[in-house]
């Protein structure tokens, strides 16, 4: 948006009393006070206001599924009139703040006590934003060399070009002064010892792992292939990266919708998304299903893949069984194989947890899927030293919740640590 195009949408605001949109936010943004500020021309005011609640500000005003958070809560839905564009107007005051490099925080004298945190995502670098504004330093351990996590690693390219999402972390450490230490793994138990010693908490906020194997024959050829690796090659390389003619993406969450949406964007003449179950059984939301429809992907429901096929060691395509509910439980029909050709196949069937690092932590417990077992009001796990937000707890949600959960974990390692024992 443009300054004239931000005033006129500004003033279409309602200000409600008791805001749908501010209730469907997970990070409760004061939404109606920072669109009236925008109205008034105050950004600044408008990206404090933002910025106070969410530190991901403008990256979540592009990525975040406005479309059932807050713009699905606008009351203008209810007299089917367009909703307020929150999400454009959010990254209009950020990123014009960002643009400036406005100072809009002053931060406290220290209080002598430190915390790390593991993991430079959403998650973690909304914790350390939080502590360092209540005067805790704060170090953070980051395994690669960018921050931001899913947001530069994880998020189709077509919502948000790295530059940006870059900027507004570039802006963060400057704002806050949080230390990051990049290409920096913890991942033993000695290294968590040093941790232990040297900091008053930890913050965990390692997110998922790699693309989860579907444990079917084939699986081992070239050009399969998992689908966050597939955005995070396309993120890191740009157009160094050349889609096939026939790609078949498997799997019906979001994750899938972006990578199918990716290929056909990039030039594919044949994209299949195949789901095992019914289109209203999948996890994805309706509006990204509806974006991937408008790319030209193809669906195929109802079909299960059981081997990858290949010649020569490279993909040549997959072999589906037809699927049924019966007794609601999932079913193979017999005899109903047929093969589906493409150059690649891409599954978007879930990320591992890292549970083998999590067993590390003396008193933390993760639960049978492999999620950190935490106070999700308080972020505190089994360790009280350890708290922990974002994907590695609650199992893969948004950018925006991890980004409340970690600002929530640091309100409550600042009660814990200066509170009167």
């Amino acid at each position: 948006m443009n300054q004239t195009e931000a005033h006129y949408e500004s003033a279409r605001c309602l200000f409600c009393y008791d805001a749908p949109c501010v209730t469907a936010c997970p990070t409760s943004i004061d939404i109606p006070l920072f669109i009236r500020q925008i109205h008034a021309d105050h950004v600044a005011g408008a990206a404090k206001t933002i910025y106070e609640s969410n530190p991901f500000g403008y990256a979540c005003g592009k990525v975040c599924p406005t479309e059932v958070l807050c713009e699905g809560a606008c009351v203008y839905n209810l007299q089917q009139v367009k909703p307020i564009e929150i999400g454009r107007l959010q990254s209009y005051a950020t990123g014009a703040i960002i643009h400036q490099e406005q100072q809009l925080f002053i931060l406290p004298p220290a209080n002598g006590m430190k915390v790390a945190i593991i993991g430079a995502g959403p998650a973690g670098l909304s914790c350390a934003c939080e502590l360092r504004m209540r005067g805790f330093e704060v170090v953070v351990f980051e395994a690669k060399d960018k921050p931001s996590g899913l947001t530069i690693y994880g998020v189709a390219p077509y919502k948000i070009t790295n530059e940006e999402v870059l900027d507004e972390m570039t802006y963060l450490e400057k704002q806050f002064g949080f230390q990051i230490r990049y290409n920096h793994r913890i991942e033993t138990r000695e290294q968590l010892a040093e941790l232990e010693q040297a900091y008053e908490a930890i913050f965990i906020g390692i997110g998922l792992g790699e693309t989860a194997p579907l444990q079917i024959p084939g699986e081992d050829l070239e050009n399969y292939m998992g689908a966050v690796e597939f955005i995070e090659k396309l993120r890191m390389e740009h157009h160094a990266v050349m889609v096939p003619a026939r790609v078949v993406v498997l799997g019906g969450g979001n994750t899938a919708m972006d990578a199918a949406s990716e290929c056909a964007r990039m030039g594919a003449e044949s994209v299949v998304l195949a789901y095992r179950r019914s289109p209203n059984e999948m996890g994805a939301y309706h509006f990204e299903y509806d974006l991937v429809k408008g790319a030209g992907v193809q669906s195929l429901f109802n079909a299960a893949p059981v081997a990858i096929l290949g010649n020569n060691g490279r993909v040549t395509g997959v072999k589906f069984q037809k699927t049924a509910l019966e007794n609601e439980k999932l079913i193979l029909i017999p005899d109903s194989d047929f093969v589906v050709e493409a150059d690649w196949v891409i599954r978007a069937t879930g990320q591992a947890r890292r549970t083998s690092f999590l067993n590390l932590i003396p008193g933390l417990e993760t639960d049978a899927k492999g999620r950190i077992v935490w106070n999700a009001t308080t972020g505190q796990t089994g360790n009280p030293t350890y708290f922990a937000g974002g994907d590695a707890a609650n199992g893969g949600k948004e950018v925006v919740n991890a980004a409340a959960e970690g600002r929530k974990a640091a309100q409550h390692i600042a009660q814990w640590l200066l509170s009167p024992s």
